[in-house]
């Protein structure tokens, strides 16, 4: 099983260098790390008072999984989550936030258990995971990325401008689709068919 710290390694990978892409709310992003981030942080990395792109620019690899470790993963307590949850809700985490936690709920409300769709890991949440992960965890796994990719349609759906996140010029699978399946069993992946009549709509 990997390490909190493996998987972040990877994430920060996954998320690529610099970028401040105007669609993207986010704004000024490095390695995932996201301007807001870092102003919410107070990182400075110039030290000349103000925090704007030239810190962005400036944060490392090893700052940013150090941001993800202890921000996105130890802060919101994931570790309570069970282990073949962890990574998948980890990365969601550092792509939206406490929205990770929340499609976690309300996929656990659709299972029956009385959870509180708030966006917080506690014991509730924990304990209903464990019992939906009982006897086999994976499939709490292949039903989370599920419920995450279609949380990335459905925001594509409603905003225009996020679709090149989820299809790419050429008309294939986006990187919001790729990194969501990348958490999911194989069969659970969408063939090209599939994903063709799913944004068949989009224009």
């Amino acid at each position: 099983m990997q390490t909190v710290r493996q998987i972040a390694t990877e994430i920060v990978a996954r998320e690529g260098g610099f970028v401040d892409d105007p669609d993207d709310p986010g704004g000024a992003t490095k390695y995932g790390v996201t301007i807001h981030t870092m102003r919410r942080l107070g990182l400075d990395l110039s030290c000349d008072g103000v925090i704007n792109s030239v810190d962005v620019r400036m944060l490392s690899k090893s700052q940013a999984v150090d941001i993800f470790e202890q921000h996105y993963f130890e802060q919101p307590r994931l570790d309570l989550l069970p282990r073949e949850l962890q990574a998948s809700v980890f990365d969601m985490y550092v792509n939206a936030g406490s929205n990770a936690v929340k499609i976690l709920q309300r996929l656990l409300r659709d299972m029956g258990f009385a959870v509180v769709v708030d966006g917080v890991v506690g014991p509730k949440t924990a304990q209903a995971c464990r019992n939906a992960a009982d006897p086999e965890p994976n499939a709490l796994r292949d039903a989370y990325g599920v419920a995450r990719r279609n949380y990335y349609f459905r925001m594509a759906d409603h905003r225009p401008a996020s679709r090149k996140y989820a299809r790419t010029r050429a008309g294939g699978k986006g990187g919001w689709i790729r990194r969501a399946e990348e958490f999911l069993s194989p069969n659970y992946h969408l063939s090209d068919a599939e994903f063709q009549a799913r944004v068949a709509g989009w224009v």
